[in-house]
């Protein structure tokens, strides 16, 4: 498993070049998708590249995650991206590399959220099959992206063990790599929708299906890059174009839940209308108890500060323990 991943980022990347992002065209958004026909496909693709985003799901494909060879740590990247562009991270999945399970779940995320990433199954291996299964989710047909190719014929570094490999005949191997520039492909959609470039020194593609569908890869570093370089992307899409994303008020408090439970009910029902959501946290074994405060209207949040404080005899801080008790070692 390790080895196919160190294979995977190989091919995928060449450090060093100069790293400086592409920005291109917007990459598209959601749109339900209740009778897959072609021309209703088209409207849904078009319709989904330029709607705001405000919601956001991700699903992680592997056998070896669900069987515990690979911790994922994607998804928590991901919620982290989300949170900071101040996109709602409303799902997260784990499914195995099966492609009916991959088409059922592209299809209903695509029609519920307005930007869904996907991670693994893009590499050279039989059971990389996420490719093939998103195109097959939206009627799709695989095809040779020849700038992705020509890309990785410039870019990917030789694995040792095939010092004359030859990307000009035919074998085996160079059908494996193959495997990994044919994407899905819509007709009735321009090119550059549907592979975004967001890297000089990568040449893998951020594939986009159904406008709304983007294809990364597994390994975290890959993922966790091309992610970042996508945002230009996103930026003009959000409702808050700057970025700034979502606050978090933390509160620590020496009260037990159940004694602040009433009063955090109560501020919810008031907060909500606001798009701010109350949460309350158990720190086991620990003297004080977390209260938090998440939303984009800073403003009314830090209205909120000395009621919560009063309330819960607490009083905001910017890390869990800073007012934790010095521990026994630490006396």
């Amino acid at each position: 498993m390790f080895a196919r991943l160190s294979q995977l980022t190989r091919h995928l990347s060449r450090p060093s070049l100069a790293f400086t992002p592409v920005v291109t065209n917007p990459a598209p958004s959601l749109s339900p998708l209740h009778h897959r026909t072609p021309s209703t496909m088209t409207s849904s693709a078009i319709a989904n590249a330029s709607k705001t985003i405000h919601t956001a799901a991700c699903l992680i494909i592997g056998d070896e995650v669900l069987g515990g060879k690979t911790i994922d740590t994607n998804s928590a990247y991901f919620a982290k991206y989300c949170f900071q562009l101040g996109i709602q991270l409303k799902r997260i999945e784990v499914i195995a590399d099966d492609e009916s399970e991959i088409v059922e779940a592209v299809r209903r995320m695509s029609n519920s959220y307005d930007f869904v990433v996907t991670s693994g199954g893009i590499g050279p291996t039989h059971d990389d099959i996420t490719y093939e299964s998103i195109a097959k989710a939206f009627g799709l047909k695989l095809k040779l992206h020849q700038p992705a190719f020509q890309r990785m014929k410039q870019l990917a570094r030789p694995h040792p063990m095939q010092p004359h490999f030859d990307w000009e005949k035919p074998s085996p191997g160079l059908a494996a790599k193959l495997r990994m520039v044919e994407l899905p492909h819509d007709p009735t959609v321009p090119e550059e929708q549907q592979a975004i470039f967001v890297a000089n020194d990568m040449w893998v593609p951020i594939a986009v299906v159904n406008g709304n569908i983007h294809i990364l890869p597994g390994v975290p570093r890959l993922f966790e890059r091309l992610l970042e370089y996508l945002k230009p992307n996103l930026l003009p899409r959000l409702t808050n174009p700057e970025g700034k994303g979502i606050f978090r008020f933390l509160f620590s408090t020496p009260l037990p839940e159940s004694a602040i439970a009433p009063y955090l009910t109560e501020l919810a029902r008031r907060a909500n209308p606001h798009g701010v959501k109350v949460g309350s946290y158990p720190r086991w074994e620990k003297k004080r108890n977390t209260v938090t405060l998440v939303g984009g209207n800073k403003h009314f949040m830090e209205t909120l500060v000395p009621e919560v404080e009063h309330n819960v005899h607490g009083r905001k801080v910017s890390r869990e323990d800073e007012l934790d008790p010095p521990s026994d070692h630490e006396k």
